[in-house]
Order: structure tokens, then sequence, then C-alpha cells
């Protein structure tokens, strides 16, 4: 499974909004601007955020989005989820529950991926919007595996 563009740029625009909460409503032009993402395609993700609860949005002028939770109450799961449906690596339907298998094997292979969609699910909801922006801020270690922030150029 890959993160789809819409989810990835979900999580942008969350984060931007996280990193620049004032309190105030954040206009969509302005969540572009800083993030460099298509303004006609994130409107579309904030409203499915928005459906989603994850957003507020206000009308009229000084409107924008606002996090409609905490960003430590938002898992870069449930964003995922929001915009992109269910995370799993396939709908594949689900092995013979009483463990026979008539298809060569294909019940194990259903379990497997199950158990890989499920480990995804767990991965991606055991980080917060909170966790990310403390990372983007520099004020605590990226994941493990990664190289870290791009070194500063003189």
């Amino acid at each position: 499974m890959s993160v789809s563009t819409r989810g990835d740029y979900a999580c942008r625009a969350l984060l931007s909004l996280s990193l620049h909460d004032t309190g105030c409503p954040t206009s969509v032009r302005d969540i572009a601007e800083r993030t460099n993402l298509p303004q006609p395609y994130l409107e579309q993700i904030l409203l499915s955020l928005k459906g989603a609860g994850i957003v507020r949005s206000k009308r009229g002028v000084g409107g924008g989005y606002l996090l409609a939770r905490d960003p430590a109450d938002i898992t870069i799961g449930s964003v995922i989820s929001a915009v992109d449906g269910p995370i799993g690596l396939g709908d594949f339907g689900q092995p013979h529950q009483d463990g026979a298998c008539d298809h060569e094997g294909q019940c194990v292979l259903l379990s497997v991926w199950a158990e890989t969609g499920k480990a995804m699910r767990v991965m991606l909801d055991s980080y917060s919007l909170a966790d990310v922006a403390e990372m983007a801020r520099g004020e605590r270690p990226w994941p493990a595996g990664t190289n870290g922030p791009p070194a500063e150029s003189d």
C-alpha cells in the first residue's frame, strides 16, 4: 500500500494548520500557498476532512478552516481514512474460518494481507498531528529509520 496523493495532501494541509494555529480560521488560499498544494484540489480535500469532523469551517470575510479537535487527538491514520477510506492492502476477502482452504493456500495469503493491513493502521494511528508538528519544529526526533531533517546549508 502506498499513501495516495490525496492522503499526503490532507496530512500536509493539517500539519500547516497545526503549525500556524492562531485560533483564527485560515483561508484555503493561505494553506495552498504555504504548502505549495493546488487550491482547487485542496478545497475538495478540506471538505472531506470537514465531513469527518477533523476540521471546521467559517464562511465569509475572515473565514477559512480550523482544526476541529486538538492536534494530539488527530491521528495520521484517521486523516488517511477520512480522505482515502479504510487503511489496508486491498479488499481480497476473508480467509475460511475453519482453516480449510480449497484454493491452493490463498487463505494463508489473505491472512498475511489482513495482518499487514492491521500493522499499517496501528503504525499510522501511533502518530498524532501534534507529534508530527513537534518533529517538524525540531522539538522531538523524527521516526526511527529515517534520515531526519535535511542538513542546514551555509
